[in-house]
């Protein structure tokens, strides 16, 4: 059986959680929350971007488009890799993708690329914390002046500082990303030398755009944008992001009574 069925399988076994989550949210955003938040005549206050953000049904698909070009150190990276979409997609049972076969944790910026789920924006003086529903995790965004680290061991989420560039855009620069992590789903490959912009630029009270720009030249021949001013909605303030982390012993089951029956070869 194809990985798609495999995939369409493992939703149906979680439809029933996710309609219990969605009966307790009662506020969940869709891509037609979107639409409305356009048109909404509410300015946007001044650097601020506290609140939940949802970019609805778009957030965990892809760009839409190719990547930039690999270079030759990317063509032998990703060679080992086996995704589970894409072009190069593979059998359930074939996957090694780190983050759905053993839990590694979904990494930056795929975290933005491929699983932008609802997430949480909270700032202080110093710091923009950035909650993802999406495995729980979170990022600090240093606001006070400091520079990017130099030669920094790496990270699952790198090291972020930000500035405001006016008072409806933020913008994020990222370095000391473990390369371990995949960029997407597909298996697109990136190196520790990856420089990661986002731009955060909030168009009124309930729209925010998120620019993302990627630039490897050991991994990719020229700059690319991978996110390119996708609209996040502000969620009401009663939405209660539900709990999605990855475990385990629940994949280990997966794989063992379900990926194995669909290996069809």
């Amino acid at each position: 059986m194809k990985p798609i069925l495999a995939v369409a399988l493992l939703v149906a076994v979680s439809a029933s959680a996710v309609a219990r989550a969605q009966e307790w949210n009662r506020a969940g955003l869709s891509d037609g929350a979107l639409t409305a938040s356009k048109a909404s005549a509410a300015p946007a206050p001044k650097r601020d971007l506290t609140g939940i953000w949802d970019a609805g049904g778009q957030g965990i698909a892809g760009p839409g488009h190719e990547s930039a070009p690999w270079t030759d150190w990317a063509k032998q990276k990703a060679a080992s890799f086996r995704p589970g979409n894409g072009p190069r997609a593979v059998y359930e049972n074939d996957i090694n993708d780190p983050l759905s076969t053993v839990c590694d944790p979904t990494g930056f910026p795929r975290q933005v690329l491929y699983e932008t789920r609802p997430f949480q924006i909270v700032q202080t003086p110093t710091q923009v914390l950035i909650l993802y529903m999406f495995e729980k995790r979170w990022r600090v965004v240093w606001t006070d002046g400091r520079a990017l680290p130099k030669d920094p061991d790496p990270r699952w989420y790198g090291y972020s500082v930000g500035h405001w560039e006016d008072d409806d855009t933020f913008v994020v620069n990222t370095i000391g990303t473990d390369e371990r992590t995949w960029l997407d789903n597909s298996g697109n490959p990136h190196s520790a030398d990856l420089k990661v912009e986002e731009r955060y630029h909030r168009v009124n009270h309930d729209l925010m755009e998120l620019t993302v720009t990627l630039d490897d030249p050991k991994a990719y021949t020229r700059p690319w944008m991978p996110r390119n001013r996708m609209p996040l909605a502000l969620a009401p303030a009663n939405f209660d992001m539900m709990e999605m982390i990855c475990s385990p012993t629940e994949v280990m089951d997966f794989r063992k009574n379900i990926s194995e029956r669909t290996n069809n070869k």
